[in-house]
């Protein structure tokens, strides 16, 4: 027998998923949310809390509302049907191949970045410095910094502060020197880490972006210092930003645009 009250809850969150996916590509306030689902402020704010509990919905520090990347582990199956999810594993792959080092394959999630894929190139020393699944506050690391640095200058300030206690247990981090970081990697086009996180390890990371500059997710390379001196680490930079530039130009194709909520619904996340 049909529970009427759960049946509406089950169309209530639906259509809070559908507001959140259909809303501002940086995040939505939970008064739009409310808005464009015509619940009262307190049911939305209600649902948004246990959706946010459950992963279905993500908060960002400013208030602001993401679909969440547990709602993948539901997607795959049916993403894979279509090719989607083996969309950026051959990129990885021929990476992995050129440079014979370490790519990893992250995205940010909200004031973090959370590492969904990693391939091992045939160099006998490994860089192993991220497994998949993770997480590091945004900006440690290259295809962190990467992530950050495709911020606006207001969200970062506000990612740099919500993680100002994690930057502690980071000896090479700070919100001084992640603005600085922040400021290289522009100016340069790609971020460079050189052994911040692991003496002895660098990494060079470049970000995918959308068509309003949003970050989608971030190809890094790490080697042993060695095989990062200035000129092979130019050329590694070159190498992802010429993936990163095809990778965009597909997931715009597919998606129509490259918005936001596409993007969500389109990359593979494999937490482990």
């Amino acid at each position: 027998m049909d529970d009427p009250a759960r049946n509406q809850s089950i169309e209530r969150a639906t259509a809070i998923l559908r507001a959140v996916a259909a809303g501002d590509p940086s995040g939505s306030r939970s008064s739009d949310i409310a808005a464009a689902t015509g619940l009262s402020r307190s049911t939305t704010h209600r649902l948004l809390a246990a959706m946010v509990t459950a992963g279905l919905i993500e908060q960002e520090a400013t208030g602001l509302f993401h679909l969440g990347w547990d709602l993948f582990a539901f997607g795959t199956k049916a993403a894979s049907r279509r090719g989607l999810v083996d969309l950026i594993q051959p990129i990885l792959d021929r990476l992995a191949e050129r440079t014979s080092d370490t790519v990893f394959l992250s995205v940010r999630s909200n004031a973090e970045s959370l590492c969904i894929d990693r391939r091992e190139g045939s160099f006998p020393i490994r860089t192993l410095t991220l497994s998949v699944g993770d997480r590091r506050p945004l900006g440690v690391g290259a295809g962190s910094l990467a992530l950050l640095a495709c911020l606006t200058d207001a969200e970062i300030e506000t990612t740099v502060s919500a993680n100002h206690a994690r930057l502690e247990a980071y000896a090479g981090f700070d919100a001084t020197t992640l603005h600085e970081l922040v400021a290289q990697t522009r100016r340069q086009g790609y971020a460079f880490n050189n052994g911040r996180i692991l003496a002895g390890m660098s990494a060079v990371g470049v970000a995918v972006t959308g068509d309003h500059g949003e970050p989608v997710v971030a190809l890094s390379v790490a080697a042993i210092d060695s095989r990062m001196l200035p000129e092979r680490r130019e050329n590694i930079a070159a190498l992802l930003r010429t993936e990163a530039r095809a990778l965009s130009e597909e997931l715009g194709r597919l998606t129509q645009g490259l918005g936001s909520a596409g993007l969500r619904q389109l990359l593979p996340a494999r937490h482990r």
